[in-house]
């Protein structure tokens, strides 16, 4: 029998220092790599994250791991820090959870997603996104 999703999000969220956008903000001041993984029709509803890169979460591991062939250039050590974003912070968290399984100890994710961060009044992107396929 399954424990289902709930218990799966809780599992994934119990390894997590997840942050606030405020402390988002912050970290990616201090080098964190910031990742957006909401698909395209998202991204034109709510518009992009300052500095982000957006990496769909179907190749996300792929393109983060560094001992990855089709890793982006960012991916340059497992201590790096790694913030995931998605629109609510529920698949963020799943996904920051897979990463910490490849060994990036420090993948963790943003708390309300893009939700929480557009109602705190924070700034939105006015460049066109930085997509990584």
């Amino acid at each position: 029998m399954s424990p289902g999703i709930d218990a799966l999000l809780e599992q994934a969220r119990a390894g997590l220092r997840r942050l606030t956008p405020h402390e988002t903000v912050a970290a990616v001041r201090q080098g964190a790599l910031l990742v957006d993984t909401r698909p395209d029709a998202q991204r034109r509803e709510q518009g992009d994250l300052p500095g982000a890169i957006v990496i769909e979460r179907n190749i996300l591991e792929w393109r983060l791991d560094p001992a990855s062939a089709w890793r982006i250039p960012e991916a340059i050590g497992y201590d790096r820090q790694i913030v995931v974003v998605c629109a609510e912070g529920y698949s963020s968290s799943l996904a920051a959870a897979s990463l910490q399984a490849l060994g990036l100890r420090r993948a963790t994710d943003m708390i309300g997603g893009v939700r929480n961060w557009r109602e705190l009044g924070l700034p939105m992107s006015e460049r066109p996104a930085d997509v990584r396929y």
